[in-house]
């Protein structure tokens, strides 16, 4: 398959090579001679950056900035090993991803807590650290340049409390990492695009969530891009599906008995027949074991995480008035 795809306005989706094949994209935007690189998978990725760069003509000294939607190792494990590669990019990051890029050990930690630590080795490998003078700070509003194309950083909670968007003001799009979603291109119906939330461990928060979306929709996106993956458009559809889907996961995990993985694997059920539910009503182009097979691991992580966010929300209402 072609892992370097043109999609329009200066922006290329790079299979990133992590997992299984049109799992999760790296985007390249190019202006003018200059670069930025929005996520940056694994550290296997950054051997594929360097190629696609090289592919489009940019040298590593004309790539002005690595983009981080957020810090989960899927979409930042590679960034310290790319800085090294790219001798005049700044890092961009949210003010809480800052310390972790600096010093990563608490990230691994928190990484070899869901996966285990030698499956997590397997996947990400040894993380890089980055000097703290080459990042800068995603603070909501910030803006930037990549030459004449201008970028806006969005705070943008729900999936994670570090995670920003950032909008592009000539495609009109935002790349919004996970916080639009998840969109495989093997349930697309003649080119229809869908798309599915994600909860995943541990700072999920669907009030935030179902803000960020609404927040993103208000500046009318011609589309999005995702890192799971790459671009969809007719967008307000997919966030009226998105708001829809949040409410029937949270359903789901509040109707569920017990602690542990009793409860666990109750969610993990609910989840699963609402995916069956959503095969159905969408007709997407695999059938119901088909679709629960692509998702099997996006389906664990979000019954992980709707667990995490019961157990925070039962700590608040325990807490004295």
């Amino acid at each position: 398959m072609n892992e370097l795809i043109s999609q329009s306005d200066g922006i290329y989706a790079l299979e990133s090579g992590y997992g299984r094949p049109l799992l999760a994209a790296i985007h390249i935007v190019v202006e003018e001679g200059r670069a930025a690189v929005v996520d940056t998978g694994s550290n296997d990725s950054v051997p594929r950056v360097l190629s696609a760069l090289a592919a489009l003509g940019i040298p590593p000294e004309n790539v002005d900035w690595v983009m981080l939607t957020h810090i989960h190792l899927d979409h930042a494990g590679g960034g310290g090993s790319l800085m090294c590669a790219l001798p005049n990019a700044k890092l961009l990051v949210h003010p809480r991803g800052v310390r972790h890029m600096v010093d990563p050990s608490k990230l691994w930690e928190g990484t070899s807590a869901v996966y285990g630590a030698e499956r997590a080795y397997q996947l990400y490998g040894r993380l890089v650290p980055v000097s703290a003078e080459r990042i800068v700070p995603a603070t909501d509003g910030l803006e930037l340049r990549l030459a004449s194309r201008r970028f806006r950083v969005f705070d943008t909670p729900g999936h994670a409390r570090h995670h920003i968007c950032i909008w592009d003001n000539t495609a009109r799009a935002f790349f919004t990492g996970d916080t639009f979603g998840l969109s495989y291109r093997e349930l697309d119906v003649d080119g229809r695009a869908f798309v599915v939330p994600t909860t995943t461990p541990t700072q999920f928060d669907p009030q935030a969530m179902h803000e960020s979306i609404d927040r993103m929709m208000a500046m009318q996106p011609q589309a999005m891009y995702l890192t799971h993956y790459s671009r969809v458009t007719d967008v307000p559809r997919l966030a009226a599906d998105l708001h829809r889907l949040i409410d029937a996961m949270v359903a789901v995990a509040q109707a569920a008995r017990g602690d542990g993985v009793a409860r666990h694997v109750e969610i993990l059920a609910g989840l699963e027949q609402v995916m069956r539910e959503e095969t159905d009503r969408q007709k997407w182009a695999l059938d119901e074991e088909q679709t629960l097979e692509l998702l099997r691991m996006d389906l664990e992580l979000n019954a992980q995480g709707l667990g995490v966010w019961l157990d925070s929300q039962r700590a608040v209402e325990a807490q004295p008035a």
